[in-house]
Order: structure tokens, then C-alpha cells, then sequence
């Protein structure tokens, strides 16, 4: 068994009901494990929903977090992405400081290079929006760091396992 600490996500389809979120919160800080990220939504079936969870953990960790998550009555699948081949994405709004013309024009451009949206302006900021893959956002963030990110807002992981043969794009 690998001792490893690594970013898992753990993908878990829930029975969309009161209060299981709370008990599936309760449970990780419950036993001191560390949630980096959480989306929930319902999924094509309104009566289930689905929770993907990042966290850090090794292998010991891990499988306690699965055994702990399907001991709970509404949870009703328990999947670790982490290892496998799985499609992933993030969405990010963030304003940015362009006081000028040159740094309006520097930001416009990374926005471009990275597929992002420009979704607001005024005098000194630019608001941007960016999907893709939490690697991608972070380097972008890191990049218009040094323009000053006014604001960040950032979804959370969302992902689902990948059909053989099928490659992920940024």
C-alpha cells in the first residue's frame, strides 16, 4: 500500500435528500480529513445527486474515506477517480487590475491564449471567466498575479470517468 499523500477526487452519487451533504461534511471533518474542493449537483435523475470531492490523502486514507462514505444510508456509489483516466474541469471568474492600455491589452491576450471570456469591463479592471482543467486556472491565476487579481471565484473540480480511447483537451 502506497504512503503517497496525493489530490484524490472522489466522485459519490448521493440520494439528493436533506441533510446528506451535511453527514458527508461531517464524516470527512469528522475523522480530520481535509475537503480542497466540493460541487454537488443533481444529476439527469432528480432524486440523485452528485458530489465530486477533492482531498489529500494516501492510500490508507483513501480507503478509509471509502468504507466511511458507504457505511452512510444515502450514499449510493463511491468512486476514486484518482488513478484512472477521468475528464475534469473548473470555472473561474476573476477580476483583474488593467489600469492602462498596455495592461489591458497584456491581460486581453493571456485571456485569449488560455480560451477565457472577458465578461465585464471598467475603467481599471477586466473581469474574466475561464474553464478547463484546475492546472490550467491555477497558471493563469499565477500569470495576472503580478497585474493584481482583484477578486477570484472559483467552481470547484467537476469530473466524470472517460470512456477508453477518449482523450481530454484543456
Amino acid at each position: 500500500m502506497s504512503t503517497t499523500v496525493e489530490l484524490h477526487t472522489i466522485s459519490v452519487l448521493v440520494e439528493n435528500k436533506f441533510g446528506v451533504l451535511a453527514r458527508v461534511a461531517g464524516l470527512f471533518s469528522g475523522r480530520g480529513y481535509n475537503i480542497k474542493s466540493l460541487t454537488v449537483n443533481e444529476t439527469d435523475r432528480p432524486n440523485i445527486s452528485k458530489m465530486t470531492i477533492v482531498t489529500v490523502g494516501d492510500e490508507a486514507v483513501l480507503e478509509q474515506i471509502d468504507k466511511q462514505l458507504n457505511k452512510l444510508v444515502d450514499v449510493l456509489s463511491v468512486e476514486d477517480l484518482t488513478g484512472s483516466q477521468f475528464i475534469e474541469r473548473e470555472l473561474a471568474l476573476i477580476k483583474v487590475t488593467a489600469q492602462n492600455a498596455e495592461q489591458r491589452s497584456h491581460v486581453i491576450q493571456l485571456v485569449e491564449v488560455f480560451g477565457g471570456k472577458i465578461v465585464s469591463v471598467n475603467e481599471n479592471e477586466l473581469g474574466v471567466e475561464l474553464a478547463g482543467r484546475s492546472e490550467k486556472i491555477d497558471n493563469f491565476v499565477s500569470l495576472v498575479n503580478d497585474f493584481g487579481v482583484v477578486e477570484l471565484a472559483r467552481s470547484g473540480r467537476v469530473a466524470i470517468s472517460r470512456n477508453p480511447g477518449v482523450t481530454q483537451q484543456a
